[in-house]
């Protein structure tokens, strides 16, 4: 699918880098677009939507954008692995621009938490999210800030679970999901400023 997306890198980037990062995870094909497992690429473009920009530059096997928030220069990333390879893109971005894992903030999908809530972490484990697993397997640490995005509860136990994540949203909960992308933008620009602890009072 690369072979289709040109890159649009400027020569520069490097020289003039970003100082924090911003990736929201998800799967790429327009199949998968609306997805409970893609409520981190919906932030990501609720995002560039508030900051007339659109990710859509290609490396590192993600597309993204660099644009400027809260005065710091912010790389918006959505990588195109698929969400379990999601550490492969976090990984070399870090290392090419030399950002360490406090700077870098993962926003997520959770079906812990219903439609419309969020949570605010420091750090921690993956909680059992492949994605998440495999950005602290590739990069070897998981003191990165996070944002969870719920997506609501199985309908029940035996509801299989790797359905229901790849199941679309519904009209209703999309809704509801418009005002939480707005909180995650603030809880951006809070962590943005150094001050994660009021995000996590905000909105935990």
């Amino acid at each position: 699918m690369f072979e289709k997306l040109k890159e649009k890198i400027h020569p520069t980037e490097k020289i003039t880098g970003p100082e924090y990062i911003v990736v929201g995870l998800g799967n790429p094909e327009s199949k998968y677009d609306l997805t409970r497992h893609n409520a981190g690429f919906m932030a990501i473009d609720r995002i560039c939507e508030k900051h007339n920009c659109k990710a859509d530059k290609l490396k590192f096997k993600s597309l993204y954008t660099i644009t400027d928030i809260e005065g710091k220069k912010v790389l918006l990333i959505k990588p195109q692995t698929y969400m379990n390879n999601s550490g492969e893109a976090v990984r070399d971005f870090m290392q090419f621009y030399k950002i360490p894992p406090e700077k870098t903030i993962v926003i997520f999908d959770d079906i812990s938490l219903d439609v419309g809530k969020q949570r605010i972490k420091r750090k921690g484990s993956d909680g059992g999210h492949n994605g998440i697993k495999n950005i602290i397997y590739l990069t070897g640490k998981d003191n990165f800030p996070r944002i969870k995005i719920g997506v609501g509860k199985k309908p029940h136990p035996d509801y299989d679970l790797a359905a229901w994540v790849l199941s679309r949203f519904t009209e209703s909960e999309i809704k509801i999901l418009s005002d939480n992308f707005d909180n995650a933008y603030t809880a951006v620009c809070c962590m943005l400023n150094g001050d994660i602890d009021k995000a996590m009072n905000m909105f935990n």
